[in-house]
């Protein structure tokens, strides 16, 4: 359609920013400002915006680049901004100096398996729903794979086993942790084609994790409670949420001092071997 020579054109957005500041913004300089605002999936009610501070994403961080301990790599981010894990592939990658790389679209097989293929790929992230897809899709496209990071949902018990099969020797890393923990709170690698498919391992640098009852006390290994996590990684709270902020995260006596934790409403256990 064709606007009549008459009609008068307004640039709504010219509007808008005549109203905003003309300074420069505030740079960022304290450990306490805010890093970012993500939101959590309302699959369970309401979406959550966490919000992170600087002090948490630079633990995140380094936490992550002293655990994959890799000088040179090839990152394929394959989770949208949105998401959290979109964190550890965006400054993980970057502040290591590794080469970060975009996919069109993280749900075309054929175009991640040629991704990877073609430029090298040695490092990715996803879901594992999404690695066994890719895994059935691809044939000898995923020989340049170095590491695998799965996270954010349960996996697949043939996980390991296909993995095997369509790799050069890749390790296979289990990531777990909430958004208001940061990314990820502990981790874990697969030695055996056997290994206990949903073990998230032991935490992260700077980070803490007890298994409580519902009174807050600790429980003894093997006895399933409700996973909580403390540390460097845990998030301010929830934006304009002061209520749910004080439901989820809480301060507890552990070993004699005040901790605060998040409560994540998981269910888990400490195995023997910690």
């Amino acid at each position: 359609a064709q606007l009549e020579p008459e009609c008068v054109v307004v640039c709504l957005d010219e509007v808008d920013l005549a109203d905003q500041p003309s300074e420069n913004p505030l740079v960022c300089r304290l450990a306490e400002d805010l890093a970012y605002v993500i939101y959590t999936s309302g699959s369970t009610g309401k979406p959550k915006g966490v919000m992170v501070e600087q002090r948490h994403l630079v633990n995140s961080i380094q936490a992550r680049n002293n655990y994959y301990r890799d000088n040179q790599a090839k990152f394929l981010l394959l989770t949208s901004f949105a998401f959290d894990s979109s964190v550890a592939g965006i400054f993980g990658s970057l502040s290591a100096g590794w080469e970060l790389y975009l996919s069109h679209s993280a749900n075309d097989l054929q175009e991640l398996s040629m991704l990877i293929r073609q430029h090298g790929i040695s490092h990715l992230l996803c879901v594992p729903t999404l690695y066994m897809a890719l895994l059935e899709y691809s044939n000898d496209t995923l020989h340049a794979l170095n590491t695998v990071i799965v996270a954010g949902e349960s996996s697949n018990a043939n996980l390991i086993q296909q993995h095997d099969n369509k790799t050069h020797q890749a390790r296979l890393f289990n990531e777990y942790g909430p958004t208001e923990g940061t990314v990820w709170s502990s981790v874990y690698e697969y030695q055996r084609v056997d290994d206990l498919i949903d073990n998230i391992g032991q935490p992260i640098a700077n980070t803490r994790i007890y298994i409580l009852d519902s009174a807050h006390q600790l429980l003894p290994p093997n006895i399933p409670g409700e996973l909580c996590i403390a540390g460097a990684g845990l998030a301010r709270g929830y934006l304009n949420r002061p209520e749910l902020t004080s439901e989820k995260f809480i301060e507890i006596e552990l070993f004699g001092k005040t901790e605060r934790i998040y409560k994540t409403g998981d269910l888990a256990r400490w195995l023997p071997d910690g």
